[in-house]
Formats: C-alpha cells, sequence, structure tokens
C-alpha cells in the first residue's frame, strides 16, 4: 500500500511539474506534404481554439490549397486563412509581407528566402527571419483579430504588402489613421455566396509616408497620402492590394494590428478594438497562450523524462491542438456583445452563432465524441450553429466550408446530433434538429453532400444499387444504417411516438443487405438484387468511398455482434480482423484512373490492408473487444501509436483531416475509443502515459493510471475502476463523467482469460434489449 501511494504521488508529481501543454506543441507537424503524400497536409496555424481567423506563413502561391510545405524553401507573405484542408481550400484570405530596398508586391517578387532554423513556430506564436529583405516577422493572434511585429533594417525603403487577392477585393488607405481597409471576397468552393466578403483592417503604429495601390502586377496611379486612396466599393473584380512605406532604423520594429469581419467594416473595427485595443504585443500573446493553456491543459499526461515519453507526450498535446480548431467560429459579436453571423445561405447577416470548416463524414467519429467529453461548452454553441443552417439553408451541412460543400457522402450530421444530446448536452433547440434529421434521412438533396443519395432506393430496397447510376452506394448504405441507429436513438431519448421512430430501427440493420456471405465482405448490390460483378475486394472507390471492401466491411459501428455473425461468429470474425493486417497492400486503383494519395499511404505503411491515413478503417482495431481478444486491440493500437504519429512535419499517415486522425491518437492514448458515438460507451485498448488526468467541464476528474507501462508492457493484466475490477471491455460515458479512477496493471504477455465472455463485449444494437424484437430478425427490404 505505501507503494503504491509513494507512486501516486510521484506521478501526481510530475503532472504538476511538466512542462505547459503549448511548449509541447509542434503546429509543424503534417506539413511535409504534397498532392501525391499526405503526410497530415497541415499547415503551421497561429490562433486560438475554435477561433474564426486563422494566420499561417505562406510558400504557396494564390489559390494553392498546400498554402505551407515544409519543403519549400521561400515565404511569400503571412496569410489569415479559414482553410479546413488543402483540397477544400480556402475563403477569404488575404495576406502581410514586409519587403526592403525596390517596391516588391506581387507574390514571386516579395517571396524571401528563410530557414526551419530562423523559424519558431507556436500555437500563440511564429516568427521568422525573411533573409531577402533582412526583416525578422512575429505574429501572435485572437479571435478574430492578429498583431504583427516587423523589425526592420535601416532602410529608406521599407515596405509592408498587403494583399487582397484576386477574384474581386478592394482596398482603401487611410494614411490619416495609420490604416488600410478593404474586403477580399476569394472564396474556393462553388460559387460565390450572397454578399460575401472578408473585411479587413489593418492598423500601424509609425505614420505611413507613403502608399500605393497595385491592381495585379501593376501600380494603380494617383497616389493621394493624406486624403485616402479607394479603388472604389464597386470594384467586384480584380486583385487589389495595397504597399505602404515608411524609413526604418537598424532594429526599429513596426507594429500593426489587424482584424477582419464577414459582417462589415464597422464589425471588422469593433473585431479590434474588442479583442486587441490597446494591448501590446506581448499582451495579446499572453493572452492567446493564456487560451492555449486552458484549453489543452484540460487533459494532462505524464509519464517521466525518458526521450521515448517525451517524444510521445509531444505528439499527443500536438494532436490535441489539431482538435480544437476546427469546425472553427463564423460569428461575431455586435455591439452589446450578442453573437451574430452573415449567412452563407442567405446573405444576411443574422442573431446567433455559426461555425464552419469540418466534414462530418470524417469527425463523427472521434472527433466530437472529444467535444462531447471534454468541451461539451463549445459543442452546445455548434450545435446551436447547426439549428441556423437549417433555418437558414434547409440541410443541415455535411461538409461547412462554409455552406454546403458538394464533397463526401453520407448524412452523418445524423451522429453529430443525436450523440451530443444523447451525452448530455442540453440548452439549444433539439426539436428543430430532429427536424432536420428527418428532413435530411428522407430526401435527396440538391446535390449529393446534402440529404441522403439514393434515399428512395434505400428505403424500398433496403440499399443504395450499384446499378443505380449513385457513386460509392455500398459506403453510403452502410452509413446510412449507422445514421438510421442515431436517429433511432435520439428519437427514443426525445420520446418520439414509436410509429415514427421504428422505421430507423428496422433501416438500422440494412448494412446485412450487402454482405456477401461467399467473400465474407461487404459488396456492392444491384437493383435485382444480385451482387455486383465482378468484385474485386481490392479496388478502391466504385461501391466504395476513398477505400476498398477490406476497409468498409468493418463500418457497422452500432452492431458489431451482428456483423460478426453474419461472418459466422467470433472466431472467424477475429480471424477476418487478423486477415487485414496480413494481407500485402495490394490495391486497385482503376476506378480513380490513377493512385490517389490514400491508397499510396496503405501501400507504403507496412500494415497490409490497414489503411489508419483514411477515416473508413480506423475503428477497426478496436472491434478485437467484440471478438473476445482485447489482447490485439492493446496490441494493434500501440502498433499503430508507434509507427504512424509522430510531432514532426512528416508526423502524420494520411490528411489529418479537422482533428479526426488527431482525435484516433488521442482518445487511443488515453486507453478507450468511441466506436458507436450514438452510444455511451468507449471500446477499452490500453493507455500510453502512465498516468492521465481528465478535467471535465463539471468539475470533475478523471485518473488514468498504467504505472510500468511501456512498449514492452503494453497488455493490459488487469483494471479496477474506483477500486472494483472490471473485466468488460468497455467504459461508459457517463462512469467518466461523474468522476473516476482507471488503474490499469500493465503487463508484457496479453492476458487472454481478461474481457474473453461475451457479456463483457461492448454495444451492439442486435442485442439490445429495448430494441424492438423483430429488428433483432430482419432487415428492411
Amino acid at each position: 500500500m505505501r507503494a503504491a501511494l509513494l507512486l501516486s504521488a510521484a506521478l501526481a508529481c510530475a503532472c504538476a511539474h511538466a512542462q505547459a501543454p503549448l511548449d509541447l506543441v509542434n503546429p509543424l507537424m503534417g506539413t511535409d506534404s504534397k498532392p501525391e503524400l499526405s503526410n497530415g497536409n497541415t499547415y503551421p496555424t497561429i490562433a486560438v481554439p475554435w477561433g474564426m481567423n486563422y494566420w499561417t506563413p505562406q510558400t504557396g502561391k494564390i489559390g494553392n490549397g498546400w498554402a505551407y510545405q515544409y519543403s519549400a524553401d521561400k515565404l511569400r507573405g503571412f496569410k489569415q486563412t479559414h482553410q479546413p484542408s488543402p483540397w477544400m481550400n480556402d475563403y477569404g484570405q488575404f495576406s502581410i509581407m514586409p519587403v526592403t530596398g525596390k517596391k516588391r508586391f506581387t507574390e514571386d517578387a516579395r517571396a524571401s528566402w528563410y530557414s526551419h532554423k530562423a523559424e519558431v513556430a507556436r500555437p500563440d506564436y511564429y516568427k521568422v527571419y525573411l533573409a531577402d529583405s533582412d526583416v525578422t516577422t512575429e505574429l501572435t493572434a485572437s479571435e478574430r483579430a492578429a498583431q504583427f511585429r516587423f523589425t526592420f533594417p535601416k532602410s529608406d525603403q521599407s515596405w509592408v504588402v498587403i494583399d487582397a487577392y484576386d477574384r474581386g477585393s478592394y482596398v482603401k488607405v487611410l494614411p490619416g489613421r495609420r490604416r488600410v481597409v478593404g474586403y477580399s471576397t476569394r472564396y474556393a468552393r462553388g460559387p460565390l455566396p450572397k454578399n460575401f466578403k472578408n473585411w479587413f483592417v489593418v492598423e500601424f503604429d509609425k505614420p505611413l509616408a507613403s502608399a500605393e495601390l497595385f491592381d495585379g502586377d501593376s501600380i494603380v496611379e494617383g497616389n493621394a497620402v493624406g486624403q485616402g486612396i479607394d479603388a472604389g466599393h464597386e470594384l467586384l473584380a480584380g486583385h487589389m492590394g495595397a504597399i505602404v512605406g515608411f524609413a526604418t532604423a537598424a532594429g526599429e520594429q513596426v507594429h500593426m494590428r489587424v482584424a477582419s469581419s464577414f459582417i462589415s467594416l464597422e464589425q471588422a473595427e469593433r473585431n479590434l478594438d474588442r479583442e486587441i485595443g490597446k494591448d501590446d504585443f506581448e499582451a495579446t500573446r499572453a493572452k492567446a497562450a493564456k487560451r492555449w493553456n486552458d484549453t489543452l491543459g484540460r487533459v494532462e499526461v505524464a509519464g517521466g523524462k525518458m526521450d521515448a515519453m517525451l517524444d510521445q507526450r509531444r505528439t499527443f498535446y500536438s494532436s490535441l491542438y489539431r482538435m480544437v480548431l476546427f469546425p472553427n467560429k463564423l460569428y461575431e459579436l455586435d455591439a452589446d456583445g450578442k453573437p451574430v453571423h452573415w449567412s452563407p445561405y442567405n446573405g444576411q447577416t443574422l442573431p446567433g452563432t455559426m461555425f464552419a470548416g469540418t466534414g462530418f463524414w470524417d469527425t463523427f467519429r472521434a472527433l466530437y465524441p472529444f467535444l462531447n467529453l471534454m468541451y461539451p461548452s463549445i459543442n452546445r454553441e455548434m450545435q446551436e450553429g447547426l439549428v441556423n443552417d437549417f433555418k437558414e439553408g434547409g440541410w443541415l451541412p455535411e461538409w461547412s466550408s462554409p455552406g454546403y460543400a458538394n464533397v463526401m457522402i453520407g448524412n452523418n450530421s445524423a451522429s453529430v446530433v443525436a450523440e451530443a444530446y444523447l451525452k448530455g448536452l442540453r440548452g439549444y433547440d433539439v426539436d428543430t434538429l430532429w427536424q432536420a434529421l428527418v428532413h435530411g434521412a428522407n430526401h435527396a438533396g440538391p446535390m449529393e453532400a446534402v440529404g441522403r443519395a439514393g434515399v428512395d432506393y434505400y428505403n424500398t430496397l433496403g440499399y443504395v444499387p450499384y446499378d443505380a447510376g449513385i457513386n460509392e452506394s455500398a459506403a453510403r448504405t452502410l452509413e446510412y444504417a449507422y445514421d438510421d441507429f442515431a436517429i433511432y436513438q435520439l428519437g427514443k431519448a426525445l420520446n418520439r411516438p414509436a410509429a415514427e421512430i421504428e422505421p430507423y430501427a428496422r433501416r438500422a440493420l440494412n448494412y446485412q443487405n450487402l454482405f456477401d456471405p461467399s467473400t465474407g465482405l461487404m459488396r456492392g448490390k444491384n437493383k435485382d438484387g444480385s451482387f455486383q460483378k465482378p468484385f474485386n475486394p481490392f479496388k478502391w472507390g466504385d461501391a466504395f468511398t476513398e477505400g476498398n471492401s477490406w476497409h468498409y466491411t468493418w463500418a457497422v459501428f452500432h452492431d458489431v455482434a451482428g456483423l460478426m455473425r453474419l461472418m459466422g461468429g467470433r472466431k472467424a470474425f477475429e480471424d477476418k480482423l487478423d486477415t487485414v493486417f496480413t494481407l500485402p497492400p495490394t490495391f486497385d486503383e482503376s476506378y480513380y484512373g490513377e493512385v490517389i494519395h490514400e491508397i499510396r499511404e496503405m501501400q507504403i505503411a507496412g500494415m497490409g490492408q490497414y489503411a489508419h491515413g483514411n477515416q473508413p478503417i480506423q475503428h477497426m482495431i478496436y472491434l478485437y473487444d467484440w471478438a473476445g481478444a482485447p489482447w490485439k486491440a492493446q496490441y494493434w493500437t500501440r502498433e499503430v501509436m508507434n509507427r504512424l504519429y509522430r510531432a514532426t512535419p512528416d508526423g502524420y499517415c494520411g490528411d489529418e483531416d479537422n482533428g479526426q486522425t488527431s482525435a484516433w491518437y488521442v482518445f487511443s492514448a488515453l486507453g478507450f475509443y468511441p466506436v458507436t458515438p450514438a452510444v455511451g460507451q468507449y471500446a477499452l485498448g490500453a493507455p500510453l502515459f502512465p498516468l492521465a488526468r481528465l478535467h471535465l467541464e463539471n468539475g470533475r476528474t478523471v485518473d488514468i493510471r498504467a504505472p510500468g507501462v511501456s512498449d514492452a508492457r503494453r497488455y493490459v493484466d488487469r483494471l479496477r475502476v474506483d477500486g472494483a475490477a472490471l473485466d468488460r471491455n468497455w467504459i461508459g460515458h457517463d462512469a467518466l463523467l461523474r468522476g473516476a479512477k482507471l488503474e490499469f496493471d500493465m503487463a508484457d504477455k496479453p492476458n487472454t482469460k481478461r474481457g474473453t465472455l461475451e457479456s463483457s463485449t461492448p454495444y451492439s444494437f442486435s442485442l439490445d434489449p429495448q430494441a424492438p424484437g423483430f429488428v433483432r430478425a430482419t432487415a428492411s427490404h
């Protein structure tokens, strides 16, 4: 007992004296990427959690989704960005760049060589030396504003370029106020929304000795310093910018404050005054640092002084940093401090919250479950925003960037909405969200990315047919089935009439209709009930989405026991899971006509058909908990964390995707994972750290202790929760919310007796005694 107390005290001390979590984050993790191969496809994001505006150094040209690539040699500017991924690209962006000597304002001419040796990248702060201009640039940010600090050399020709970009922009210089104002309308996804403008205000602490406007690569004639320079509010085309100049002494620091708004110039000025006010650069940075430490510090992990453990902590907090960026705020605070937003759906300025920059196909799996556990208040705001999305646009956005983007599949807003309510979030209009779910589940939207493509087939045949001209039909069917389960669960919680919700219970078993007994895999099915021919389980795309049958066969999140029965029972199921890792990384790319980066990332990972770099299979390892072989989940989760994650520029094994791939790591490092988000259970793996402590919003804590854990001692020999032995392979969400102590005894060999009983397995819908009796026997046809 005394030894246990001493160990507990030592671990508590380790947490108390550990580095601040902010100091462990590497924003460059995942930035060594390109379209052909993603090691994260991230950019260094200088921001605060869930802010409206982010900033990044820019190596790519205007319009290049790979805004910052670690391998690049030159910087073209410092960009305000809202980009959730390079594939979605950006909107409303503009950039800032200091130069000296000859006026250089085009993106190639102003570019400067730089080195990572003279670069500091932190979430709250960025610093870099621009060699061609002999200027050091520093920046820090708030939610809707930022501060820059330029250290210039002695020069009569020191300049700052403000580039509002092409496709319609406006710039005005106000020398008497030391300001440049304007807007950008650059928008990557689809047609320009109504009234879309990202207004900005830039203010210097030094008088502007000169100022000129440029349009593309030409200076606009007629400089009128002292009277203002106006490109005209009616200019809706062109590439506008300004270059302002002054003389500087050696080492002189010039400060610049900037803020923006999607609503108006007046609102941008309000954002500047409210968020920056009279604060100097260091004060803004200190506030940003506090926001980051408060947010990241909600989860403490400790593990001694070993270099390997320190690297793991860096990876943990670098991943957690990515998880609290998107979706980001689209709303602002009016003169009375109340939330208002520009609506991407109707162009109006309306009351209430709104968020943008996430794809539910990715993030319903683990990112939103983590928000519900650790940051429920921000997800409550997100749910309020979804209410406004539906009221203003008529659909829930399956991919928002902002508004509706016609990419990816599924109706996974059902999981995001249902899970939030089922896990206790309240204080928003859930009845309107129920209407939104029912509407989306029973209608094909005006585009494939809202509602359900093929819904009439799905509701009558029980699947989306392969030969109906609807791409990725099997993936749609499998995801719709889980989404129907989520809707059913929410309907029960809202006490909706049985007649209203039972169709969703029946459809939740539609996954059965695509199981092919001859191969033991999911397979596309034709309208006449025959399976697609020919069938190649290694073919990516076609009936599936960014994966093949070996990846999507496991997409039965809500009824693993039902899938197990289809495969012939526990042993056959376990063997099938094993096969994913023992198969070679064979692939057929003919559907795409090229080897897409997701295929390449699976091929080079050395883990067979396990394609962790994309989302469809990320939960699969935890299915060993249903098979009665939890030690295999413990083994493989550790292998994935060891092999495929690191806080380095090549630190991910595929697209990071708005926090989802990071969320897999963070959950797995804590020792559990939300395989079925719309159920209050987490499948168990094994902790990565000797001690983790979760500081919940309700004031309670969860202690996760695994003294002696190491790469060799990765197996759970025994688990106690609040002192009582726990043999099952899951932990309840409610148990965590009450505050809990999880104590793992770790071993270097598997305990093949613990967690093997069928009663030890996590939830499966077809075994739920509260499910309608007929659901356990048949699927909808």
